[in-house]
């Protein structure tokens, strides 16, 4: 929808965007098969925004080999920033990481004693969650965390792990799981009587596509960070980004469901891609799409939230490196404290 908006004001510079898009299924060999499709019979100039940590891992050294690039990946592994060995892959989200040492930062002075039972989706992209709260809590990990317990995403349910982390006398449940396990993970916990202090990881704090389905009542005081405004959240109403935003629905994808922060990411991830395209001028070569890709200064997007920029150099390609935390209350997130820097080693 964006792209078909950018298309109908005129394209960037005279140019019409040709976005072409494959279903992997989140199947890592179906994205490779899709993947050498766009490259090979589609001829792209890059990839944008695919998502799932193991689909991406599943091309990323195809893409370097060919030499296209792989670009602002739907996905927080912190292994997209990595140029010196990937220098056509790069991240676009917050890595999860960093989120975790968010997490464990706020634990540590609000509930040093605590005794933490984790859930975490058996892949990078929860291995990663899991290093960065471990990693932040430091030589305290071995005492804090009494339970850890992995899913497969090919599993029904998570019931059954969130039974045996309430089993093992845990007083903070965090869930490092995809929507559809965070959903689980909210009714399960409720439904078993347990009060945890629960965290929740941003991908899995959508209003529309978890905590809705889940239950307003179930999902009181749960802990999550963002970088994107939440467009359900009545504070932004004035905001001359959200208008935007909303203007942008209003026009150009009036079925959007405008809750599912899925519609504000693909929004923001879009503004970054025209941007970088915008900057490329005549030179829209492969390795110049890079390079300006890897030349962002202090981009503020409409619909991330204010003080949060995308930053990128040669050296740095993690485009998003601040969270704020905030808690769920009444049918909304509130935002509280002040924004994060969230940079492993920073």
């Amino acid at each position: 929808a964006y792209f078909k908006m950018i298309n109908e004001q005129g394209g960037i510079n005279g140019r019409k965007i040709n976005f072409v898009s494959y279903d992997d299924g989140y199947s890592p060999p179906k994205a490779v098969e899709q993947a050498r499709k766009l490259v090979e019979s589609d001829e792209v100039l890059f990839i944008f925004n695919s998502l799932g940590t193991p689909s991406n891992s599943a091309i990323q050294k195809y893409m370097n080999s060919k030499k296209v690039p792989q670009l602002f990946v739907a996905t927080g592994a912190t292994k997209w920033n990595d140029p010196k060995h990937f220098p056509w892959t790069m991240g676009w989200q917050p890595n999860y990481q960093s989120e975790g040492r968010i997490y464990a930062k706020y634990l540590m002075k609000e509930k040093p004693n605590a005794k933490i039972g984790i859930l975490y989706q058996n892949d990078d992209f929860g291995k990663d969650m899991l290093k960065g709260l471990t990693d932040g809590l430091g030589a305290k990990a071995k005492t804090m965390i009494v339970a850890e317990e992995p899913y497969e995403v090919t599993v029904p349910t998570v019931d059954a792990q969130i039974v045996a982390l309430k089993s093992k006398g845990a007083d903070v449940f965090i869930s490092f799981t995809t929507p559809k396990f965070g959903a689980q993970s909210i009714k399960k916990v409720a439904e078993l009587g347990w009060k945890p202090l629960f965290i929740l990881n941003n991908v899995a704090a959508s209003v529309g596509s978890v905590i809705k389905p889940a239950g307003y009542e179930n999902s009181q005081g749960i802990i999550s960070a963002a970088y994107a405004k939440d467009a359900s959240d009545p504070q932004w109403k004035d905001d001359p980004g959200m208008k935007k935003f909303d203007d942008f629905l209003a026009k150009h994808f009036p079925e959007a469901n405008r809750l599912d922060g899925s519609v504000m990411y693909g929004f923001n991830a879009a503004q970054t891609m025209v941007h970088v395209l915008k900057a490329c001028g005549d030179n829209l070569t492969r390795a110049n799409i890079m390079k300006q890709a890897a030349s962002i200064k202090g981009l503020q997007l409409d619909g991330v939230l204010p003080g949060i920029k995308i930053t990128t150099s040669a050296t740095d390609f993690a485009p998003l490196e601040q969270l704020q935390l905030m808690k769920f209350e009444g049918e909304r997130w509130n935002l509280f404290g002040e924004v994060i820097s969230a940079e492993v080693g920073g």
